[in-house]
């Protein structure tokens, strides 16, 4: 095209600001292709949906959207994988899944992101002792405690690890646990405790098994992303299961909201 798309760095190749545009534009018309065979074949085979999503909304706000999903279109076929975001973000990226839902990063090519929901964060410990559900907790309560913490590979243990940083908070005891049902079992019957996204613990509200505190003075919230392939559009039955997910994430914000406030 008369122009360099790419330059070399030693033994790296990288995008001229002429080729990334160039790239961006690409992808963008193969997504319009994309849309419009879909449109066009549209009826002629069931609804397909294939998603991957994080334990914390497969235990939160799951049931709800594919209960909703479901009365709408019960000849769909629905493949629901249940990962961590690492891997999640990989199968995306291979085709493997029509899009995942994971807490926010940085850009990475090939793939598409949208902001699903801002969700704040929540101490868990057991249920009674000095726990005082629903009370705010300041980075003071975390000081000393013991607490399990996802792994490495899970994008929210940067975001915890930065917050205790840069407010000087001692923790006790780590724990690296990527398993909700074990974390929160563990949980249950210990002093140990976490910090955990709201909506995975909707049901919990009540406080019957758990102290939950919001994370405030400062707060503490995380950002979950929408992932899709770049180059592809999201099929109608995929939209409209991602819509029921935003919708259902909202839904259980307004109720903690509502039981915050009173």
């Amino acid at each position: 095209i008369g122009r360099p798309l790419f330059e070399r760095e030693g033994r790296v190749v990288l995008p001229t600001p002429v080729g990334e545009g160039y790239y961006r534009a690409c992808v963008e018309t193969l997504k319009r292709l994309d849309r419009a065979t879909q449109t066009a074949s549209a009826g002629r085979h069931a609804a397909r949906l294939r998603m991957g999503l994080m334990p914390s909304f497969t235990r939160g706000a799951l049931a709800p959207a594919l209960a909703r999903f479901m009365q709408a279109a019960p000849g769909a076929e629905v493949h629901i994988t249940e990962a961590y975001s690492g891997v999640l973000t990989e199968m995306v990226r291979a085709g493997e899944l029509d899009f995942a839902v994971v807490p926010g990063f940085e850009g990475a090519r090939g793939l598409s992101t949208t902001l699903l929901a801002r969700e704040r964060e929540m101490l868990v410990a057991a249920h009674g002792g000095d726990a005082r559900h629903l009370q705010p907790a300041s980075p003071e309560d975390l000081e000393g405690r013991d607490i399990i913490l996802p792994s490495e590979v899970n994008t929210r243990r940067h975001t915890l690890e930065t917050y205790f940083a840069t407010h000087g908070i001692g923790i006790g005891r780590r724990m690296e646990m990527d398993a909700m049902i074990g974390t929160l079992e563990f949980i249950a019957c210990s002093g140990w405790v976490a910090i955990l996204p709201s909506f995975m613990m909707a049901g919990d509200r009540m406080g019957e098994r758990f102290a939950i505190r919001p994370l405030e003075r400062p707060a503490l919230s995380s950002d979950f992303v929408l992932i899709e392939p770049s180059r592809q559009a999201m099929s109608a039955p995929a939209q409209a299961f991602a819509d029921l997910l935003r919708e259902e994430t909202t839904r259980i914000s307004a109720q903690w909201d509502d039981l915050l406030a009173a």
